[in-house]
């Protein structure tokens, strides 16, 4: 068991706990992005529905509760949250048709695009309103991947259909994680989670797996907490979050915790070489399924920096025809995220908004895949935070060069109303950065 699971010394401990029956029924993987947290969870899950008595829950168990679980069929196993899956579906495409369709790269290959079909479990979407619009795509990719096995049943493979139909998979998916999946854990899919929860198990216990807790309405945080005081019987919770500080105390106190490390970069590029069978890469893990997005990390970090030294550029215009004095902290962005911009070949600092935006979503295709604009909120809390190094490190004789509380709060407060909008309420890109340039610019002329 785990033995996918590599590089986590975690995995003894979760090895111990199950094999001497001290397993909590509630647990919380904490760890930072690509550490094994997911991967775990569905281990657990599998390991707990196994039904073999002799070699119990290795994985190639031949039984058919282990069988439907690497499938991630298994009706004893429910996930949810919001979880980016484009880039680890399309490595393990690139995986599986570089390595000629093998049963591993295949099974790779399958599991990435149904860990994102389990977020549209029906369990999850009876009585939704957007259940009608994302119905289609969760059914043409249902067919899409029997037809893939069909192709695989056939006495020769035509290796050009399987091309064909393996990049119709991957269009899907992206489509339906752009429109389907909402970035917030709503109160109803942990009502509906609870509700299955008390129903009895097909094999041995049913397992919930809630991914990114801490991105969760307050109320399902309290509905969540309800059932974590009265849990059913034969039933396995797990929570994965960045850290166990995210979520809040009264829940954290109802979780076994469980630390995931961060992996060092050789034992990065051993997950890379055994998973997606890839002797090249240079990077990360993180770094890698980057690389199989339509727009890379480096592209995302410019425009961000673009944006920043734009949105500066206009405050530092405003506040001269309001007669004010522009702040340090102002200032200080412009010159840490200007040369980044320019040097990406994004041109100087624009005022005029509809330019700066217009570049942005060219540059950006668009932002079709949503988990790219998530990105690029996060890219830019990162450059105001490369902006406030800056300024720490300036000499201690000019103290009004420290960033100040107000110029920091304004940046997260305008980046979670963004995240929001486009999240929740399913805003345009363009919508959203329109308004976010323009508050932004205009409070930090006013700081």
């Amino acid at each position: 068991m785990f033995e996918n699971l590599l590089g986590q010394s975690v995995a003894g401990q979760l090895i111990a706990d199950i094999e001497g029956s001290a397993l909590a029924p509630a647990m919380l993987f904490s760890g930072p992005p690509a550490s094994g947290k997911g991967t775990a969870s569905l281990e657990l899950a599998r390991v707990i529905s196994c039904e073999a008595v002799a070699n119990r829950a290795v994985w190639k168990c031949p039984c058919s509760s282990c069988s439907r679980h690497r499938l991630l069929i298994h009706p004893d196993l429910l996930c949810l949250g919001y979880k980016p899956f484009s880039a680890e579906i399309a490595a393990s495409s690139s995986s599986f048709l570089r390595e000629a369709g093998s049963s591993p790269s295949r099974m790779l290959f399958i599991r990435s695009v149904r860990k994102l079909l389990a977020r549209f479990n029906p369990v999850l979407w009876e009585d939704e309103p957007k259940a009608g619009k994302i119905s289609p795509l969760v059914n043409s990719l249902e067919e899409d991947l029997d037809e893939l096995a069909f192709l695989y049943a056939q006495s020769s493979v035509d290796m050009n259909s399987v091309k064909k139909l393996t990049e119709e998979i991957i269009k899907s998916a992206f489509k339906l994680e752009s429109e389907g999946m909402s970035e917030i854990i709503p109160i109803g899919q942990i009502r509906r989670a609870a509700f299955w929860s008390r129903l009895a198990p097909v094999s041995g216990g049913k397992t919930l797996v809630i991914e990114n807790a801490h991105r969760m309405q307050e109320e399902a945080r309290n509905s969540l907490l309800k059932l974590l005081e009265e849990p059913p019987g034969r039933l396995t919770v797990v929570l994965t979050a960045p850290r166990p500080g995210s979520l809040i105390p009264t829940i954290v106190s109802r979780l076994r915790p469980y630390a995931f490390d961060s992996r060092d970069a050789e034992v990065e590029r051993e997950v890379i070489r055994r998973v997606f069978k890839d002797e090249d890469s240079k990077g990360g893990i993180s770094q890698y399924l980057d690389s199989f997005l339509p727009v890379s990390s480096g592209t995302l970090e410019a425009l961000a920096a673009f944006f920043a030294a734009s949105a500066a550029y206009r405050a530092a215009l405003l506040s001269k025809k309001q007669g004010r004095h522009l702040s340090e902290d102002v200032l200080l962005l412009g010159k840490s995220s200007a040369p980044k911009a320019e040097g990406a070949g994004l041109g100087r600092p624009r005022e005029d908004t509809a330019a700066v935006i217009n570049l942005i979503i060219e540059k950006a295709e668009k932002f079709e895949l949503r988990s790219l604009f998530s990105r690029f909120l996060a890219c830019l809390l990162a450059q105001v935070s490369i902006s406030n190094r800056t300024a720490v490190s300036l000499p201690s004789a000019l103290p009004s060069a420290m960033p100040s509380v107000s110029f920091s709060q304004t940046w997260k407060e305008c980046s979670n109303w963004a995240e929001t909008a486009a999240g929740i309420y399913n805003l345009r890109p363009a919508q959203v950065l329109e308004k976010l340039f323009i508050d932004l610019s205009l409070r930090m002329s006013q700081l």
